[in-house]
């Protein structure tokens, strides 16, 4: 049967195609409404942004971090690895949300005291750490202020990392007042330094380096400090978490982890060796970590 009887007027035709035009448009804009209401646009996730200083103890601090906020809180983060000055004015300044990296009291006291008044700080992530002048416990040296007679021995270089670096200031001033005139201070990088002491354990040469703890190269290499009794190096040193004004308001979730975070040198430790001796990625030791102590992720949550 046909669509149109053959005696329908041309302009009852044209009305009809209107109607017709205008009812698909309708059953369209149904179609769209029910296809929103079943299939919601997700709204995009805050990010958190994390600053650290590109050392093998932050590196593992701020990947777990960031493996709680993703994992447990639901919200995306994003590192950012800077210079140590740079990684305290930018959360004074409100460019990053936190860091979990503040060496205190003594050496990154300077840049606490150029920005306290703009941060907020949480204290002690991670206590009793210990920095210095280090060697292999073999050599025949237990003080600073040996060094000198042993000069030549050491190819007169004290090797460092990060020019930057608190500790490397911290090694300036020791040079001075213990009289390190014939050592060069070499400025580098945490995977220089710790190159360096490869090689010279490999060819049983003699090295002195800057340390600190936690670090991996105490448990792949028998190292010990060298005595520092002029305190140059200071002592109850903690590596603590600042975060910036207003997150507390922002993002009280994050706050409350934030202020929570605390753990110990072993397991920073675990977390340094995966990545540093298991290859696997910093990412990938940090989702292992906070899977395999799923307790104390928990507790650093809890209310």
């Amino acid at each position: 049967m046909p669509l149109i009887h053959k005696d329908f007027s041309k302009s009852n035709y044209q009305l009809f195609l209107v109607c017709l035009f205008i009812c698909l448009l309708f059953l369209s804009g149904c179609t769209n409404e029910e296809v929103q209401e079943q299939e919601p646009v997700p709204e995009e996730l805050e990010t958190v942004n994390i600053a650290y200083v590109d050392w093998v103890s932050e590196i593992a601090s701020s990947h777990v971090v960031k493996a709680v906020i993703e994992s447990r809180l639901g919200y995306n983060c994003e590192l950012l690895s800077v210079t140590a000055v740079s990684m305290w004015e930018s959360v004074a300044a409100g460019d990053q949300d936190a860091m979990v990296a503040a060496w205190l009291p003594t050496l990154q006291q300077h840049y606490y005291d150029a920005v306290k008044d703009d941060i907020v700080d949480l204290g002690p992530n991670l206590e009793d750490v210990e920095m210095g002048l280090v060697v292999p416990s073999h050599l025949p040296v237990e003080s600073i202020e040996e060094l000198n007679s042993y000069a030549e021995e050491f190819g007169h270089k004290i090797i460092g990392i990060d020019p930057e670096a608190g500790l490397m200031g911290s090694t300036d001033e020791a040079m001075e007042i213990y009289g390190l005139d014939q050592f060069e201070l070499v400025y580098g990088s945490d995977l220089t330094m710790t190159s360096a002491l490869e090689i010279a354990h490999d060819e049983e040469r003699w090295i002195v380096v800057t340390g600190w703890t936690p670090h991996w190269k105490f448990a792949r290499w028998d190292l010990k400090y060298l005595d520092d009794p002029e305190n140059v190096y200071g002592e109850g040193e903690y590596i603590g978490t600042i975060v910036r004004q207003g997150l507390e308001d922002d993002l009280p979730e994050v706050y409350k982890f934030l202020d929570n975070f605390y753990w110990t040198a072993e397991d920073m430790e675990q977390v340094m060796h995966w990545f540093s001796e298991d290859n696997l990625s910093a990412e990938e030791a940090a989702e292992r970590w906070v899977n395999e102590n799923s307790e104390v992720v928990d507790q650093w949550l809890a209310e």
